[in-house]
């Protein structure tokens, strides 16, 4: 039995997700999760949905997040690099905090879940303790992952971030929609989705609504506008602005509190989503068959990243905002046997992720100093 340490980005509903998801997996074969540092913010806690379903103590550990438009929830880069540079001694008293936690709890393995303080910690102060990175953003690593064209800076910032959350990693796990071949230059190995159980218990149904997560004000009128064009077309929409489980604007359009829950219930039975492109949405509607609308956030460049890639992988299409007739024209169009391809590839994921651990505990030490020094000079190559 091994003793695994998590470390978990607290941005969003991804990583904690997916720690949650390998948290299951480990527990299946027989190891011992014995706590998560979670990154949080002043404005930020750790999210409900995780602290309640993880078993294990988590200790809440500050790192400094994206700054996003209140209005228009747009991704500002200016800001958010202000906000980290004001951050500096929190932040290292943040990595000391970490290293020692690590010392003090002696796990077999740290797995990091794209948490700068992993890799800044691992770069400063050493552990002793192997480390295994997972993340879809190790993807930007790999030959094959195509990005939206320009955006020259978004592109370099997402790298240089990237490789700042893995200095140090015994290796790079890579979750990906579909089976790419390993990058061993990049100590990159390319694995499944990490999907929760309550999502792979789930029997899909095929519905007629189109299902929406709405978080910004703006998708919110856009849906709006969207029902007003197709007003016989129902729309279930997880609304951030509402308080009540059922609110009904009429016959074919309801509002929903947010509840993950209810919202896996509602993508279970839906026709399509309508998200944006966060990985793990999309890889959830993709197990369970339903072709999603990947809209990604304003200047979010790993959204825009992963809205190309799903399209690709052939889960969903991908806008660059809402626009639902791209929707209808896609759904007679979506291939269905994507689906089964996507989760033949995830059910390799419980072998290829328990490999990952064992290698990480068995393997002799390595120098990464050396390699990521020999690797920055390619973090500004266009």
């Amino acid at each position: 039995m091994m003793r695994v340490l998590f470390l978990v980005q607290g941005e969003g509903r991804g990583h904690l997700t997916q720690a949650l998801s390998l948290a299951q997996l480990l527990k299946i074969a027989g190891h011992e999760v014995i706590g998560a540092l979670v990154g949080v913010t002043a404005d930020r806690d750790v999210p409900a949905f995780f602290s309640e379903a993880f078993d294990a103590p988590i200790t809440p550990v500050f790192s400094p997040g994206l700054v996003y438009n209140a209005g228009s929830n747009a991704l500002e880069p200016l800001k958010t690099t202000i906000g980290a540079l004001r951050a500096v001694r929190p932040f290292w008293q943040s990595i000391k905090q970490v290293n020692r936690h690590i010392r003090e709890q002696r796990p077999d393995v740290v797995v990091n879940f794209y948490e700068m303080l992993g890799g800044l910690t691992y770069a400063l102060l050493k552990p002793s303790v192997p480390m295994v990175c997972i993340a879809h953003q190790y993807m930007a690593f790999h030959p094959n992952f195509q990005r939206p064209p320009g955006q020259w800076l978004y592109r370099q910032a997402f790298r240089l971030n990237t490789r700042l959350t893995c200095i140090g990693a015994r290796e790079l796990l890579a979750l990906s929609f579909d089976k790419q071949p390993d990058e061993p230059r990049q100590r990159l190995r390319v694995v499944p989705p990490l999907l929760r159980q309550e999502v792979t218990n789930i029997k899909p149904t095929a519905g007629n609504s189109l299902l929406a997560y709405v978080t910004q004000p703006g998708l919110a009128s856009a849906i709006q506008r969207a029902h007003e064009q197709h007003p016989r077309i129902p729309i279930d929409g997880f609304h951030a602005g509402t308080d009540v489980p059922d609110q009904i604007i009429d016959d074919t359009l309801t509002y929903h509190a947010i509840d993950g829950k209810r919202f896996l219930d509602f993508m279970g039975r839906c026709k399509a989503i309508i998200t944006t492109a966060g990985f793990e949405s999309v890889c959830e509607a993709a197990y369970l068959g339903k072709p999603a609308l990947m809209i990604p956030q304003p200047n979010h460049f790993e959204q825009s990243c992963n809205a190309i890639d799903g399209q690709r992988a052939g889960v969903g299409v991908a806008a660059a905002g809402f626009d639902l007739n791209t929707l209808l024209d896609y759904i007679p169009l979506h291939n269905a046997g994507v689906n089964e391809q996507f989760r033949a590839w995830y059910g390799q994921g419980y072998f290829l992720f328990l490999a990952a651990i064992n290698r990480a505990t068995s393997s002799h030490p390595t120098s990464t100093g050396g390699f990521f020094r020999s690797r920055v000079r390619h973090l500004l190559r266009p």
